[in-house]
């Protein structure tokens, strides 16, 4: 499993399991209040339907309370443990029990006379894991007109036995046991998908990747075919600047632009004149100065070109010094990007260390001495300090390298710099 996936498959059963185990207390809730409601609603429904049928709903004349005791005595031992009728003025009339509702009726709290217009119930867990619901009816002719008067009182309590419980936490259970697979269910069916979207998003975006280097190479190419000292160059100083700037810690977006930047850094060449590009010897002063002006060319070409913007730094900064000695700007120290300091060594290392038409490589020992006596001038003591370490190992690597061979080298470093593995 590559690392994407590794993370998404982590991430993914995290928020699962995340929803699972919030879900699942709430499900149990959910279903544990329904199961609860149903039992007080079906109470309610039959205490009513028995208080009209013992005519214990208008609670007025004389035979009121031996009414109202033949619905309590009725009442109690189905789904009520113990029932208690009022009449309107909240008096009680009757109260009958279990065996069950004499145990507890001493831990019941008291109240005073009833006067509640609404409908409602309480859930209590009592001494000895005793569960228990008691609820409060207010009587009316009419069942489900809240609207009229008040002709008296129902209050019920029922104690839930342990096989309604255990039917109860069962149903609960089941339900929180389903939220929590859904949860995971739609996690392991969310993973193919988001693969699958992030895989088609990764080749898409290495499309673009590769077309963005396809015009770097492309560019690369057009300064070779008027300079050519420039195409293996190119390769590899991108190469050097890189291996210097992982020593230093750079990464991603810093990294990608340095690459870019290297590779591109004498592009404004293209607008030199062949003349004073091709000429054999010394440059004048005036041809030195149309020579410089491959600067700002350069910057021209790659400012606004969208991804090649990053390479800008190098390419417009490439010919600073560290003494302020450089141009096209002069700037000095740190003023100067990181990258553009990193390329200078790069750079000079690589012009000196090289074969070219005109002269023969420069042996290792005296391209570092040259390195080392325009450090603080030229270049940054801290980069010179990263280079130093890896000196031997850049040169043995490119001795009597090919113009092929510096490719693959730099072909190797942007597939790890630009995630193309």
């Amino acid at each position: 499993m590559n690392p994407f996936k590794k993370r998404t498959a982590i991430l993914i059963a995290g928020v699962s399991t995340l929803l699972a185990s919030i879900s699942s207390p709430i499900a149990w809730y959910v279903a544990r209040e329904n199961a609860e409601e149903g039992i007080v609603s079906l109470a309610m429904e039959e205490s009513g339907r028995l208080l009209h049928h013992h005519h214990a709903i208008k609670l007025g004349g004389a035979d009121a309370v031996g009414r109202a005791k033949v619905a309590a005595n009725t009442i109690v031992g189905g789904l009520f443990d113990i029932a208690e009728i009022y009449d309107e003025n909240g008096a009680k009339l009757a109260e009958s029990m279990t065996a069950e509702g004499e145990a507890i009726e001493p831990s019941l709290t008291g109240h005073g006379k009833p006067d509640y217009r609404a409908t409602s119930y309480e859930s209590l867990k009592l001494a000895g894991d005793v569960w228990v619901l008691r609820v409060f009816i207010p009587l009316r002719e009419k069942t489900g007109d809240v609207s009229g008067p008040i002709t008296g009182y129902f209050e019920g309590v029922r104690v839930v036995p342990k096989w309604q419980q255990e039917a109860i936490f069962a149903d609960a259970l089941t339900v929180a046991l389903m939220a929590c697979l859904a949860s995971l269910l739609c996690g392991a069916a969310i993973y193919p998908v988001v693969v699958h979207l992030s895989t088609d998003n990764e080749r898409k975006a290495r499309e673009v990747l590769d077309s963005h280097i396809s015009m770097m190479e492309s560019l690369g190419r057009a300064i070779a075919k008027r300079d050519s000292d420039t195409g293996e160059h190119n390769y590899r100083v991108a190469w050097i600047s890189a291996r210097i700037a992982e020593e230093m810690g750079l990464t991603g977006h810093a990294m990608q632009a340095l690459i870019a930047g290297s590779f591109l850094h004498d592009v404004g060449k293209i607008g030199i004149p062949d003349a004073i590009l091709l000429k054999p010897g010394k440059l004048d002063e005036e041809e030195f100065t149309i020579m410089r002006t491959h600067v700002a060319l350069g910057e021209e070409i790659v400012t606004g070109m969208g991804w090649l913007d990053d390479a800008n730094a190098v390419v417009a900064a490439h010919h600073e010094k560290w003494d302020g000695s450089g141009y096209p700007r002069q700037l000095k120290g740190e003023a100067i990007p990181l990258a553009a300091r990193i390329f200078a060594v790069a750079d000079v290392f690589d012009a000196l260390s090289s074969k070219r038409p005109y002269k023969q490589p420069m042996a290792f020992e005296k391209v570092m001495d040259i390195l080392e006596k325009d450090t603080g001038s030229h270049f940054d003591a801290a980069v010179m300090a990263v280079f130093r370490k890896l000196a031997v190992d850049i040169s043995q690597r490119l001795e009597n390298s090919s113009e092929s061979h510096a490719r693959k080298l730099l072909e190797e470093c942007v597939r790890q710099h630009f995630e193309m593995q």
